[in-house]
């Protein structure tokens, strides 16, 4: 069987040096890197320690060299959701989303046949946020990463639309990653805000997205979630029964059933089960799975492409699956790599 070309969605990426932003802002709550070996870094939050990273969170040369091995031909890059930062004070947070947006560019423009770019945004204030957005066009970048919500703000906000919006205008895709998840303070244990929390809050995201009718308002916006869409796909059928028994409490937004919009939407395959994959696939369409690996960290898929290349489908949806959708969800045409350089010398 012939190698197939492989878009990996869901990765991320942070530079390996970036201000002191406590210093910067005047005041802390923001992520700093602490590299106290070589290759080794600490994600500080002032002095709480968050989480050990190593090289291939930042270098774009170690990552080239573990997608060579993995055999994944573009990554698209965004930043780690920690440092989305709404909480912080508008300005600050856009001010930093142009650090962040411009060294993704930077990274995409040095390496153009490995990485495409989504860019973060100060979602906390929509009209910053549709001016970076439109800065992120026009530094190259193919899309934007955001939140399952922005505070208080689930993504049905009126507050909000203007941003998708503005994304629909600007032809650029959209990808909702969990963060800041509800519960944490009840979840103290057993890494369960990761296990528990980031599938409600994916969730979360779609039912808001659904019921507040932003995909009935844009159909031309590309929105793909992460993690396979979270719990949303196994519970469709007790949202369905909701909005139809309870329609004074679901359908005030937004008359049509939920289950109008499975293949509205993407998600990606980060769902480590081959029965859930398939099951996924089934509910949402062939034409809306993209490869999601959540590169570089462990609860990801620590072999991009496993869990789809050991499915008994055929050689066609594979490619669906790992890389033609993925250029669908962002706007890119199925040819695009077709004269890559790169791509030529792998299918010799």
């Amino acid at each position: 069987m012939s190698r197939i070309f492989t878009i990996d969605i869901h990765t991320h990426i942070l530079p390996e040096t970036f201000p002191d932003l406590r210093e910067r802002y005047g005041y802390g709550g923001f992520v700093r890197l602490e590299h106290h070996a070589p290759c080794k870094a600490r994600m500080m939050v002032d002095d709480r320690f968050f989480r050990e990273v190593q090289d291939n969170v930042w270098s774009a040369e170690q990552r080239i060299t573990e997608c060579d091995h993995q055999h994944v031909d573009i990554q698209v890059l965004s930043t780690v959701p920690v440092m989305f930062n709404y909480w912080a004070k508008p300005a600050d947070t856009w001010d930093l989303s142009q650090i962040l947006n411009d060294h993704i560019a930077d990274v995409v423009r040095r390496y153009p046949e490995r990485f495409i770019g989504l860019g973060t945004l100060p979602m906390q204030s929509p009209d910053l946020a549709v001016k970076e957005l439109e800065r992120c066009k026009k530094i190259g970048l193919l899309g934007v990463q955001i939140g399952s919500h922005v505070n208080e703000w689930n993504l049905d906000a009126p507050e909000l639309f203007a941003v998708f919006e503005a994304a629909q205008a600007l032809d650029m895709a959209i990808f909702v990653h969990p963060w800041d998840m509800a519960g944490q303070k009840q979840m103290p244990k057993y890494w369960l805000p990761w296990l528990v929390g980031m599938p409600a809050e994916t969730s979360l995201a779609i039912c808001s997205m659904i019921f507040g009718g932003v995909f009935q308002r844009l159909p031309k916006l590309r929105v793909a979630f992460a993690h396979g869409g979270g719990s949303f796909p196994y519970t469709i059928g007790r949202v369905e029964h909701g909005f139809v028994v309870r329609p004074d409490l679901c359908a005030v937004d937004n008359p049509y059933n939920p289950r109008n919009y499975l293949g509205k939407f993407y998600v990606d395959s980060l769902v480590h089960d081959p029965q859930a994959l398939d099951f996924v696939m089934k509910l949402l369409g062939e034409d809306k799975i993209v490869l999601g690996t959540d590169y570089p960290f462990p609860l990801g898929e620590l072999e991009a492409g496993s869990l789809i290349h050991s499915m008994p489908y055929s050689q066609a949806l594979k490619e669906k699956l790992l890389s033609s959708n993925a250029l669908e969800w962002l706007g890119l045409p199925k040819d695009h790599f077709a004269t890559s350089q790169r791509w030529s010398r792998v299918r010799q």
